[in-house]
Order: structure tokens, then sequence, then C-alpha cells
């Protein structure tokens, strides 16, 4: 877990820094990266953008109710939302909703058109809450390791 920790905190960081904090030979932490990898632990790298900063300075989470729940139902549904670039993530989830799901938008004008132009035009809604996102408190990617 250590050289996960080191990868997390930056996984541009050499194998001889790696190595050097975590107190095992490059080489080593290299085999142990693989094994990470080929065993799902390390999914894909990546580059973490600020968003706003590349004009997105909202984000709102919706929550949404289905009229049916068939099997062809959701999978439509989850395939339209996959095809939303601004639509983050995506749940399926208990309680008085079905899904609940966090867009970026660049304001409120974009989210108005993004109900409008997208999420409205996907069959089978029946009732939407949203809540625009104040101020994040707490972000992160991994659980405790």
């Amino acid at each position: 877990m250590a050289i996960l920790r080191e990868l997390l905190a930056d996984s541009r960081r050499t194998l001889q820094d790696i190595g050097a904090a975590v107190k095992l030979s490059p080489t080593t932490c290299w085999s142990r990266i693989k094994r990470m990898e080929a065993d799902g632990v390390i999914k894909q790298y990546s580059v973490l953008v600020d968003r706003a900063r590349l004009g997105y300075k909202d984000t709102v989470l919706v929550q949404l109710t289905l009229a049916s729940h068939t099997d062809e139902t959701l999978y439509q549904f989850g395939r339209t939302l996959a095809a939303i670039p601004e639509v983050q993530e995506a749940y399926l989830v208990s309680g008085e909703y079905d899904y609940l799901i966090r867009i970026v938008v660049k304001d409120t004008r974009d989210y108005e058109r993004l109900l409008r132009e997208k999420l409205y035009k996907i069959p089978g809604i029946r009732h939407s809450k949203s809540s625009f996102v104040l101020r994040v408190l707490k972000d992160t990617l991994v659980p405790p390791i």
C-alpha cells in the first residue's frame, strides 16, 4: 500500500523516487506496480484537471426518477447518460429517487440548455430535482489506504 500511496500523491515520480520513499529497489517497485495493474487495483493513469479553469464553474447534483424500471429502460437510460459529456458520474440508487447524477456546467444558462437539449429529451424521466453545489467540502478519489 505504501507504493500505492506514493503513486496517488504523484504518479509522475520516478521508480527511484518511489523506491527511496518506500525503502524498496526500483525493480521491486516496478514489479509490485505491474502486479497491482494486473490485479485491477490500478485501473488507469490519468490527469486531474481544474474544471473551473476549463470554463465548467458549476456542479449540479440531479436526482432523477424514471417512469418505468424495465431492464431495457434502465439499459437505454444508462447508455444515453454515458453519451452526455457533462455527466461526470451517475449512480443507480435506493431510496426516493432512482438515480443520482453529477453534472458539470459553465453556468446556470448552460445548465438550462443541457436540460432542454439533452436531459429532458431522454424518454421516460418522470421527475427530477436539481441542486447546485455551493462549495466542495471534501473531494477524494480513493478510499483510505
